[in-house]
């Protein structure tokens, strides 16, 4: 039983070190692919992946991710209690699920872990998000995000979503072509940025005010 324990111990303790070690290999290079992209690929969708710096990425997508995804993103240290508890209070009404998840979670569980629900991997992706957030700036959480989330099928990263939807790179994006790419991220598998079904122009159109109130208050001022 000893040896067992200290079997597992050991298992666990390199788990960690590893663990530790990619998201330090992360914060500085780029991430070359994800989980999901891999099962997509496999599925048959394709694999279009671009990496842009944050510098060559428009300041009206960072805006419109951050209205439509996660407005306290530079003020929570990874977890937004207060939108778990108001999405705790939706779902329980009966109204169309909706996470709580920061942008932060994304990343954590984009970047390094596989598709699913269970407790298991929800609790492996809090311990990547405390390290997200403990060895990665603002800045680099936000680049590593637009870098890997998905906008359509097989498509991953802004740039590749700004050419695949508008014929152009993601630094030339205009304030409404980047609410309609934030307006579809719920459902880039269903949802089309160009052009819009009457769900996501109306959704674009919201985003577009709050994205002004992002500005106005300096809420993405932490991925500058």
């Amino acid at each position: 039983m000893r040896k067992i324990v200290r079997a597992l111990a050991l298992t666990v303790a390199v788990l960690f070190g590893l663990s530790i070690v990619w998201v330090l290999t992360y914060a500085v290079l780029p991430v070359p692919a994800t989980p999901l992209m891999i099962i997509r690929a496999l599925e048959g969708h394709g694999w279009h992946h671009e990496w842009r710096s944050m510098e060559k990425i428009s300041p009206a997508l960072v805006r419109a991710v951050i209205a439509a995804e996660d407005s306290r993103f530079c003020n929570h240290m990874g977890v937004d209690l207060d939108a778990v508890e108001r999405a705790l209070e939706r779902n329980q009404t009966g109204k169309p699920l909706r996470g709580g998840s920061t942008i932060s979670q994304q990343v954590a569980k984009n970047a390094f872990l596989w598709p699913d629900r269970s407790w298991l991997r929800k609790g492996v992706e809090l311990w990547f998000t405390l390290l997200v957030e403990s060895f990665w700036p603002k800045k680099r959480i936000m680049e590593v995000y637009l870098n890997i989330v998905e906008w359509a099928p097989g498509v991953y990263g802004a740039e590749a979503a700004a050419r695949t939807w508008f014929g152009k790179g993601t630094s030339e994006l205009s304030n409404q072509e980047a609410a309609l790419l934030a307006a579809i991220l719920p459902n880039p598998l269903k949802w089309k940025a160009n052009p819009p079904g009457r769900y996501v122009a109306s959704r674009a159109g919201v985003l577009q005010q709050r994205m002004e109130i992002v500005r106005r208050d300096a809420l993405d001022t932490c991925t500058r």
